[in-house]
């Protein structure tokens, strides 16, 4: 089964050509490639699949969904890909580089 996440975009930076963005799930933040969607800017809820953005939502939808998924159970921590993470500026990073 595979679902997408909705979350928030807090800072966004360009990484080895790829647009990166530092999304907040409720409690976490994580590294999520944003090249998918191009319209997406600081500030927008993004629906997030395997590390991609894959659409903007509307801030009132993300909250429903998340909540949902919540409720359901079936939100989990997510992890970090570290060869992702490496690649990220200080700032974005969680982890301590391998």
């Amino acid at each position: 089964m595979s679902f997408e996440v909705p979350g928030k975009i807090l800072e966004e930076y360009t990484v080895r050509n790829n647009r990166l963005g530092l999304v907040e799930f409720a409690d976490t933040c994580r590294p999520i490639f944003l090249d998918l969607v191009p319209e997406a800017r600081v500030g927008d809820y993004v629906r997030v699949h395997v590390g991609f953005a894959t659409e903007c939502v509307p801030a009132d939808k993300a909250r429903q969904e998340y909540e949902a998924l919540n409720r359901t159970g079936h939100l989990k921590t997510m992890e970090v890909d570290l060869e992702t993470e490496e690649a990220l500026p200080a700032t974005m990073r969680r982890t301590k580089p391998r």
